[in-house]
């Protein structure tokens, strides 16, 4: 019935290449076609089941299950999130920061999914909760930037800009309004707890992680381009 798809920040461009969004996005797609060929089995294996994980077993799936994917329309969706906010992120942190912060963002994410369902047997997966880190990042560290999103109201399609504050705000809200209504749910589902934790995450150690030398070139260009307007 109706949508926000944010697709760049309008208000600046990477002064260097996002290396790292770039491979991440690849690596998703390719863990994907291996999810596309091996089938259930695959999935199954590479996926964190809340269960196993407190009993000691498969850890190494907190890291694998943040590359799988339930299907099109979910790897699609978060590769769309992650192309959005991701290369700004790395830009002020630098790639080893940057990736650093992915991976723990989504590990904090995907260990506090489990600690909500700690005996559900349902396998759990997805980028999101890295991506909620790297939004949660991006929300403090450029909350006036706008974002040039795709909104989708029934038949009505427009390209608009919004607030990076107002957009991550309001998913943020949305979140953590539906944390307590599946906390408790057993067979699957949209991984509210792990988006709340990772965005938490992400906007507490943004700053810790930013690359100081970056960040003064980055302050910089931005006074530059200020007072050429």
């Amino acid at each position: 019935m109706g949508g926000l798809i944010p697709l760049t920040d309008a208000s600046r461009r990477p002064v260097h290449f996002p290396i790292v969004t770039v491979c991440l996005i690849l690596t998703n797609f390719l863990v994907f076609v291996l999810e596309l060929s091996g089938g259930d089995a695959f999935v199954l294996k590479w996926s964190a089941i809340p269960a196993n994980i407190i009993a000691g077993y498969h850890w190494i799936t907190i890291v694998t299950a943040m590359f799988l994917h339930g299907s099109w329309s979910h790897i699609l969706g978060n590769m769309v999130f992650l192309w959005a906010f991701g290369p700004e992120i790395e830009d002020s942190m630098n790639p080893l920061r940057y990736l650093v912060f992915y991976l723990a963002g989504g590990l904090v994410a995907m260990l506090a999914q489990v600690a909500a369902s700690p005996s559900s047997t349902a396998p759990n997966l997805g980028a999101s909760g890295a991506i909620a880190a790297v939004m949660g990042a991006f929300l403090v560290t450029y909350p006036r930037d706008q974002i040039r999103a795709v909104l989708i109201i029934f038949l009505f399609v427009r390209v608009t800009l919004i607030p990076a504050a107002l957009l991550i705000g309001l998913w943020f809200l949305i979140q953590l309004f539906n944390v307590g209504s599946v906390a408790a749910v057993q067979t699957g589902g949209v991984a509210y707890v792990a988006h709340v934790a990772g965005a938490v995450f992400g906007a507490v150690t943004a700053r810790l992680f930013e690359d100081p030398r970056r960040w003064k070139r980055l302050k910089l260009g931005a006074a530059g381009r200020k007072e050429r307007e």
